[in-house]
């Protein structure tokens, strides 16, 4: 199983960004999906996930500014990131749980990826 995450890059405040998720080996739309986040010297942090039956939830500080979404037909899921700020700067990674998981804890996670930068300027 393979994960990838893309769509990153540089950008400035207030700019927006999608990243987008796929995977080989694994169908997405059968198990919850979780976007995590990591700066340098810090911890992976929960950013969003979206559940099989769509339900998502997010971090306060993303709350009213990132939206996770899934396209079935694509087997892809999304996370459209907008107003931007410097402190949501960090390689975003998108990890698949296993059966049952759900949340903002890794351990409920069996797959992710590579990660894609996200930077962003003031």
């Amino acid at each position: 199983v393979q994960l990838q995450a893309s769509g990153g890059g540089s950008v400035q405040t207030e700019d927006s960004l999608r990243l987008s998720c796929g995977a080989s080996g694994l169908i997405l739309n059968n198990v919850a999906v979780g976007w995590f986040r990591q700066a340098p010297g810090k911890e992976r942090e929960g950013v969003s996930c979206i559940g099989s039956n769509g339900f998502t939830s997010y971090r306060d500080s993303v709350k009213g500014r990132f939206v996770v979404s899934r396209d079935v037909a694509k087997d892809t899921v999304y996370l459209q990131m907008n107003s931007l700020k410097p402190e949501d700067t960090a390689v975003y990674f998108c990890e698949a749980a296993g059966p049952g998981g759900w949340g903002f804890s890794r351990a409920r996670y069996d797959y992710w990826g590579q990660g894609t930068q996200v930077t962003v300027s003031s």
